[in-house]
């Protein structure tokens, strides 16, 4: 059974605060002030193409690198490292020991982390049953499949029970299967009052998984704050498909309406659907079919981080 934790995201409590991150590789800057703000027990998305900065950041948050300017505070600690054994991180290079039993390798990660080693593979035994690996239990892992290998691995990084755990690029390189297992098993931690911050560069993922993402494009933070939010940037779009071609009614639909097949698209006009659907039944205009569309994530990231950072995580928007 997980073990609660007092802290909510309904408390306003904040797990985990950066302020004005920057991080130089020589002549290289990787990350160009970054500030975030991470509420306790939420899920928060880290999202944007690779070699945005969203590695460094993670690491810059729970001090595995330093930052060359800018402060962190972790689970209430200015120094992360001293938060290091409430804290759960699954790195982006997966690296298992090869020849070490499944149950071994979750507690010896526990065992990084303070946990006891007998706690450790007692945890182990169970989080791999509940999981449905039990008749893995003693098998090396080489003998696993990827995503066996990568479930361990992460069970690793739960086991200690931490406040926060950190996951980059989680889902990369798993089935659907398993990624809707790896979903469940983020949404199941956040229940039991972890917080949770997971990079990607799925949209998706961010969509379905959290309440508040960073979007992140050239080591700068173009958007930081709840996905409604992100999507209300955007008004809603129509999608009419009427009998008549003309008539008065046309004047209600906004000269940069576009033509898909037998639609018009169009964003919804400042005064809501009641004028245009009144325009349209004064006007005689026969509507076929009168859809509304609120914006999805991916329309958000599009509109904030714009094209080119979309088409770098192979998902640029199809006119």
């Amino acid at each position: 059974m997980l073990q609660q934790v007092s802290h909510s995201a309904a408390s306003g409590a904040i797990a985990v605060e950066a302020v004005d991150l920057v991080k130089d590789f020589g002549e290289t800057r990787a990350v160009d002030g970054v500030s975030l703000n991470v509420p306790t027990g939420s899920i928060y998305g880290l999202l944007g193409p690779n070699g945005a900065g969203k590695t460094t950041t993670l690491r810059m948050l729970i001090g595995i690198i330093d930052p060359s300017s800018g402060s962190r505070c972790v689970l209430g600690r200015e120094r992360p490292l001293d938060a290091a054994p409430e804290v759960g991180y699954l790195p982006e290079e997966r690296g298992l020991y090869p020849a070490m039993h499944a149950r071994e390798a979750i507690a010896f990660m526990g065992a990084l982390r303070g946990l006891p080693l007998a706690e450790g593979r007692r945890r182990a035994a169970a989080l791999l049953e509940e999981h449905g690996l039990s008749d893995w239990a003693k098998k090396p892992i080489r003998s696993l499949s990827k995503g066996m290998a990568q479930t361990v691995q992460l069970l690793g990084t739960i086991v200690h029970r931490p406040r926060l755990i950190v996951l980059d690029e989680p889902f990369a390189g798993l089935d659907a299967i398993n990624q809707g297992r790896l979903e469940e098993l983020i949404r199941r931690e956040t229940r039991a009052g972890a917080t949770v911050i997971f990079s990607t560069h799925v949209i998706a993922h961010a969509e379905r998984l959290c309440e508040r993402v960073a979007i992140v494009a050239k080591g700068r933070v173009a958007f930081d704050g709840r996905v409604d939010e992100a999507r209300a940037r955007l008004r809603p779009i129509v999608r009419l498909r009427t009998r008549a071609t003309d008539g008065p009614w046309r004047s209600a639909i906004p000269a940069t309406a576009r033509r898909e097949g037998d639609e018009w698209v169009f964003e919804l006009p400042e005064g809501g659907p009641e004028p245009l659907l009144k325009a349209l039944i004064d006007g005689n205009a026969g509507i076929d079919t009168l859809a509304i569309e609120r914006p999805g994530l991916h329309d958000a990231f599009v509109a904030i981080a714009g094209n080119k950072a979309a088409a770098e995580m192979g998902q640029e928007k199809v006119q």
